[in-house]
């Protein structure tokens, strides 16, 4: 049975659908049979990070409602073999059945899977503990000012109540310009803030804007940035005791 992976934020704006993308892409690039669910009802974009946008006929409601089979709602990408996509209703209202059915699908999914990513809403809603409840992992993706961080604290605390699975940290869009002399940014702190493990680091990268409106998935553009983190993270959700990306002034390197 395939591991579930809820990604979630306590606020909006940090970069919590293009990690999933990301990491979800790189796991399939490696062999494993990945598929990520768009769990934000309303405001989906995980489409347009997978470059599937023009792609998708159908919702998950859809195959709550019958008017669509799981295999004619789950959108295999056409340049990731391994990668299936399963998109969110237009609509942000969902009825009181919806998150049975939810988990439910999850299960199904996860039967046939490697890994099943949920890109959840962001904020401590009801969405919230949909994709959550059953996930064997939460990933509580911040960014490294002081608001994202508290509010990423009260996501994992929230996790710890309504899941069964851990929850740990992703730093993203950490920009090396915030290291300085004195330091505007440490990673220690960061940690202490959240009371989170940390799963990686993710810089900066204009890149991930420049692969969005390129309507492709990250992984075609060639950088060493966000992508070789989303790939760091990949291989450690397999096991794998890779290094974090160190933040340096001006630039980032592996620690050893």
């Amino acid at each position: 049975m395939g591991k579930v992976i809820a990604v979630v934020s306590g606020k909006g704006g940090t970069g919590k659908t293009s990690f999933t993308a990301g990491v979800a892409s790189c796991l399939a690039a490696m062999g494993k049979k990945v598929v990520a669910i768009d769990g934000d009802n309303g405001l989906r974009n995980l489409d347009i990070a997978l470059g599937l946008q023009d792609q998708v006929l159908f919702d998950f409601t859809d195959v709550f409602e019958r008017r669509a089979s799981a295999k004619e709602a789950i959108v295999g990408h056409p340049q990731i073999g391994n990668l299936k996509f399963l998109s969110a209703p237009l609509s942000a209202d969902l009825d009181s059945g919806t998150e049975q059915r939810f988990l439910k699908l999850l299960k199904m999914l996860a039967d046939i899977s490697d890994y099943v990513f949920v890109d959840a809403a962001a904020g401590i809603g009801d969405n919230f503990t949909m994709s959550v409840k059953e996930a064997d992992l939460s990933v509580v993706v911040a960014t490294p000012d002081a608001t994202s961080l508290r509010d990423a604290r009260r996501a994992g605390e929230e996790i710890m109540k309504r899941s069964r699975g851990n929850a740990l940290l992703v730093l993203n869009r950490v920009n090396p310009r915030l290291i300085d002399a004195g330091g505007s940014f440490n990673v220690d702190e960061a940690i202490d803030r959240t009371g989170l493990r940390l799963l990686g680091i993710v810089p900066e990268d204009e890149t991930v804007i420049i692969a969005a409106n390129r309507k492709r998935p990250l992984i075609f553009e060639p950088n060493n940035g966000a992508g070789e983190a989303y790939y760091n993270i990949a291989r450690r959700l397999e096991g794998k005791k890779i290094p974090l990306m160190k933040v340096a002034r001006g630039k980032w390197k592996l620690t050893m």
